[in-house]
């Protein structure tokens, strides 16, 4: 059983995109409701070395003085945060001298050179050893510049759109898919000269050469909700509210597809918060059928597939993700360790390609499951795990800080018992 009523931590993209405009800014910046995750602390850390004057991060609230950034005299360290390293690629890309950028063993191995080759185009001058971290990069005088962008992503175009900005320079950027908007919509709240022009987003700096300093309220992070909605549609019985969550298009296609399979989130309280739509979301358990996810879809919930693929393995006949190889280049290999954590519990999942497809089962899942210390792989398991005969094991659970610290608590609440069992 299902009740209660939860409210998920701050969004993470706009928390870090939001602590990176306010420490540019002149002027001190009030925030409220940012994720207190690791992630977004390693943004705070890395713009603390470059000048910045930043509180310490609470939901509370936190104050960012911002000035012009100086050269640090040690390496960024960016943590397992990609969000971290390829958004301040761009925000480096403007400054006339140079930073190492770093991070875990982990996000050393991601790729970097979608978010760097189009700023050697615009003139930055980046060392790079392949396709990852660590990566010098010194900034100076850039020029504008239009550009195609292979892949749907808002961090490639974040990151543009932040050298454009600190280099005051235009961008004109065009995505096969729209991605994540929040930057676009920041930009445009706070009178940054960004607009839309036949299907491309497309950035004008103004004679203005300061971002004024700012005051704003991060709403809840609707991929976090995400695992409180699967949750809720999992249990036998009862209902939840999940307050404040964000529902910006670019981020509901999980529930989008979520209700072509059977299910129904209600929104209501439906208001504004600094240029985003927010809500609060009423779920109730359901029954769920198969579904095909295409690939056009994927730009818009790609965070939620490892949730979206626990649900499916508990909807009846087969669901398919399509073109979702992006996922093997996240925190883990999350597309193989998908399909074989679903078979670990159980469950028949395979990869052909770049295609993930999942039979649902009516069987209690069983079994024992590798997260990688990947934190959304650690969250779609254990609500697995709340299913009613389950049993469920985690290689590990300290992963959930990075995007949602009290997430087991929240779990907890909001369920009768819990089935779930961390690895000792």
């Amino acid at each position: 059983m299902v009740s209660g009523v939860v409210r998920p931590p701050g969004d993470k993209s706009i928390s870090h995109r939001v602590l990176m405009l306010a420490a540019v800014a002149r002027g001190r910046s009030e925030l409220t409701g940012l994720l207190t995750g690791d992630d977004v602390r390693s943004s705070a850390r890395v713009l603390r070395q470059l000048g910045a004057d930043i509180s310490r991060i609470q939901e509370s609230g936190v104050s960012v003085a911002g000035s012009r950034l100086r050269a640090p005299s040690s390496r960024l360290n960016c943590g397992n945060s990609g969000t971290t390293a390829r958004l301040m690629c761009g925000i480096l890309a403007g400054q006339r001298f140079a930073s190492t950028l770093t991070g875990d063993a982990s996000l050393r191995r991601r790729p970097m050179r979608r978010v760097t080759e189009p700023l050697k185009q615009m003139g930055a001058d980046i060392k790079e050893r392949g396709d990852g971290l660590p990566l010098t990069i010194r900034g100076g005088t850039l020029r504008g510049l239009t550009y195609t962008s292979p892949v749907a992503s808002a961090q490639v175009k974040s990151a543009l759109l932040f050298a454009g900005l600190t280099g005051q320079v235009p961008v004109t950027i065009r995505e096969p898919y729209r991605s994540r908007d929040h930057t676009e919509r920041l930009f445009a709240h706070l009178g940054l000269g960004i607009h839309e022009r036949d299907g491309a987003i497309v950035f004008e700096p103004s004679h203005r050469s300061n971002i004024p300093a700012f005051q704003l309220s991060v709403p809840g992070d609707p991929s976090s909700a995400a695992f409180l909605v699967a949750a809720a549609v999992l249990a036998d019985k009862g209902e939840l509210i999940i307050e404040n969550v964000g529902v910006n298009p670019t981020r509901t296609g999980f529930v989008v597809v979520l209700e072509r399979m059977g299910a129904h989130v209600e929104r209501v309280n439906l208001r504004d918060a600094g240029g985003e739509p927010v809500a609060d979301l009423v779920v109730r358990p359901a029954n769920l059928r198969g579904t095909e996810v295409t690939a056009a879809e994927i730009p818009t919930l790609v965070d939620e597939v490892p949730i979206l693929a626990v649900l499916a393995s508990r909807a009846g006949g087969t669901t398919m993700f399509r073109e979702v190889g992006e996922l093997r280049v996240k925190e883990s290999n999350r597309l193989e360790l998908i399909a074989a954590n679903l078979r670990a519990v159980g469950v028949k999942a395979e990869v052909h390609g770049n295609d993930l497809h999942i039979e649902g089962t009516e069987t209690a899942p069983r079994g024992k499951v590798d997260t990688a210390k990947d934190h959304r792989l650690a969250m779609a398991f254990a609500v697995l795990g709340t299913v009613d005969g389950a049993k469920v094991t985690l290689s590990e659970r300290k992963s959930v800080a990075i995007s949602y610290p009290n997430f087991f608590a929240d779990l907890r609440r909001m369920h009768a018992r819990r089935t779930t069992h961390d690895a000792r």
